[in-house]
């Protein structure tokens, strides 16, 4: 090695004891001091200056004066005509300064470092049982509200969010498009959450759940399961949870694309709720693109503002059928039962015993109030009707835009429509044509044809003949335009196809998307029928699942087109209109033909968003009430 000078190894020795941090420096600090007071004292001592010319003046007076005027620089006054000794003082009170000064600074640069730090939130979290937030998008900002709604009947509530952006900008985020989260605690820190380091900060072994939100890029799945194989497969999560035996994690994560699926759920090894995003906001367009008002009954069913699902045992009603279940329940509406292995049944055969450990799958206010209550009221029988189910005839509908849900769509309208339908779809893109063709060979019941046109042209959507169409579904420009962008030609064309109802009466029902909850407020300006399909779903179903994953059980068979799913049916089908009656009537009648009633829909108010565009679920069952012949009952059903 060749010779480094004396100058430059001091300079080294240096630069490693700053990097060591304020409290090395500090301590440091003080063994100088320590240092320059023991010489200075012993140089006052052998040179006689005393002060007050004190002839006893001892080795440990001399430090203690040295000590005094260098942390006091008032102290140099004290002393009268002593000018030997005050000139020498004076050099220790100007060492002292320098002292103090850097002490000073050394202190308010630790306390600066302190703060900066915390601001950039890379403390750890000591809570427990708190709700944990992986990743940052739009949807937290419905997910939250959605958090502090369940939280409400608890002491206190905690969100943690772990998100690869500055602390005190997702807090402002937060406080301005949230606002007040009452009892919820929300607390932000930033890191990476793929990093395994960086997950520790957020506490994720405490947590009593997991929600980990997708990156809105192409690489999302991929990102999500590496952050679901750096939760689950961390060698100390138990010795950090600090339990004698496994707990299983409860994560709910989103994933886009089905073939990411098997992957995803075998890393995570039965402790992941996966939500294929994608697949589910097709099979909710399609559901509500042939009902209207279902997007409320959904909308309804997956926030915490009214009434939800829960799950509750009986030991009053085992023994007992299903059908003698749904009417055991006053003021709350019964889905389906969870058997004693987990498994779930959604409108189970009316004749299904229900057994010690089921439990009872049902709408209700909260979770104790799902309680058999029922007063004995029998239902009105002059006032039950049967009918025969029409015949259906063949369909044709008309799809406007283009993006990758479009294929899942098509795909699931072929398990819905009757043979002969016909689908029309026009985009602005020509490029989605190859897979048109693709999709051609994958369906039984629809002819499929593609067109490009200007969709957001008027004179364009005038001229084709739109009355002739059913349904209408108005799809977003996702993989072509910016999400901002793409949602102003979903509106333009929207506001398009309203006009032309108003003007020239038309019957077709609509169905739009959006990507953006906040350009939802833009759009969802007239009734039910128009619902805006977006992220806002799957932030509502999220957080219910988060809260229960038993619940991913009860949508999946909700969105199966081969299980029982929501209907919204005409009332007069099941009882007799403009006679008062009692929501058991609807029960029984539903009953008989092996369907569970749930609500109701009054079409009068379906304008109106303050009155929940007249859908009214889970209903009290004694309290009387009249339907008009244009009303209907919602139920589920099979089909």
């Amino acid at each position: 090695m060749r010779n480094i000078s004396l100058l430059d190894r001091i300079k080294y020795r240096f630069d490693s004891f700053v990097s060591q941090g304020t409290i090395s420096m500090i301590k440091g600090l003080g063994v100088i001091t320590v240092i320059i007071i023991v010489i200075f004292g012993t140089f006052l001592l052998l040179l006689g200056l005393h002060p007050d010319h004190d002839n006893e003046f001892t080795i440990y007076e001399s430090f203690w004066v040295n000590l005094t005027h260098a942390l006091d620089p008032g102290v140099l006054g004290n002393h009268d005509e002593n000018w030997p000794f005050r000139l020498f003082m004076m050099l220790t009170t100007i060492i002292g300064l320098v002292i103090i000064s850097t002490l000073i600074g050394l202190v308010s640069n630790g306390i600066l470092t302190k703060l900066e730090a915390l601001r950039k939130g890379r403390s750890f979290v000591i809570e427990r049982d708190h709700v944990l937030i992986l990743g940052w998008s739009s949807k937290i900002f419905t997910i939250i509200p959605e958090l502090v709604e369940a939280n409400e009947n608890q002491k206190r509530g905690v969100v943690v969010i772990l998100a690869d952006m500055d602390k005190v900008l997702m807090e402002d985020e937060i406080k301005d498009k949230v606002g007040n989260t009452r009892n919820t605690q929300v607390i932000c820190r930033t890191g990476n959450p793929i990093d395994v380091h960086d997950l520790k900060i957020a506490n994720p072994f405490d947590a009593k759940s997991i929600i980990i939100l997708d990156k809105e890029n192409e690489n999302s799945d991929s990102q999500i399961i590496k952050t679901i194989v750096a939760i689950v497969t961390d060698p100390k999560r138990e010795k950090l949870r600090g339990l004698p035996e496994k707990r299983p994690y409860h994560i709910t994560a989103e994933m886009e694309d089905k073939k990411n699926f098997d992957v995803a759920k075998m890393v995570g090894k039965g402790e992941v709720e996966l939500i294929l995003s994608d697949e589910i906001i097709s099979k909710i367009m399609v559901q509500t693109s042939r009902q209207s008002g279902l997007s409320v009954v959904y909308q309804d069913l997956m926030d915490f503002d009214g009434d939800e699902i829960y799950f509750e045992s009986a030991p009053s009603l085992v023994g007992k059928t299903f059908r003698e279940v749904l009417f055991a329940y006053e003021d709350s509406s019964i889905m389906g039962i969870q058997f004693e292995d987990g498994s779930v049944s959604i409108n189970p055969p009316m004749d299904t015993i229900f057994n010690s450990g089921d439990k009872v799958i049902g709408i209700t206010a909260d979770d104790d109030t799902l309680v058999p209550n029922a007063k004995p009221t029998e239902p009105i029988e002059s006032n039950i009707v049967y009918t025969e189910p029409e015949p259906q005839d063949a369909e044709k509908l008309l799809i406007v835009g283009w993006n990758n849900r479009a294929r899942y769509i098509i795909r699931e309208l072929d398990n819905y429509v009757p043979p002969g339908s016909e689908v029309h779809i026009v985009s602005k893109f020509g490029d989605a044509e190859k897979t048109v063709e693709k999709l051609k060979n994958t369906v039984s019941n629809i002819n499929i044809d593609f067109e490009v046109i200007d969709t957001t042209g008027r004179e364009t959507l005038e001229s084709m003949n739109l009355e002739k169409y059913d349904y209408i579904i108005l799809l977003c420009y996702q993989n072509y335009f910016p999400i901002q962008e793409a949602d102003a030609q979903t509106l333009i064309t929207l506001l398009h196809l309203r006009n032309f109802t108003e003007i020239k009466g038309s019957k077709y029902k609509i169905v739009s998307e959006m990507l953006d909850i906040r350009n939802r407020q833009l759009a969802d300006i007239t009734s039910a029928d128009d619902f805006i399909v977006s992220d806002k779903l799957i932030s509502l179903l999220m957080s219910q699942v988060s809260e229960n994953k038993d619940l991913m059980r009860v949508f999946e068979d909700l969105f199966d087109a081969d299980g029982s799913e929501i209907y919204i049916k005409p009332a007069k089908e099941y009882v007799q209109t403009g006679v008062p009656m009692n929501f058991y009537t609807i029960l029984e009648s539903a009953a008989r033909k092996n369907e569970v009633a749930i609500g109701y829909r009054t079409i009068s108010k379906a304008r109106s968003a303050d009155e929940q565009y007249g859908v009214v679920l889970n209903p009290v069952k004694s309290e009387e009430f009249t339907l008009a012949e244009n009303d209907m009952v919602i139920v589920l059903s099979e089909d």
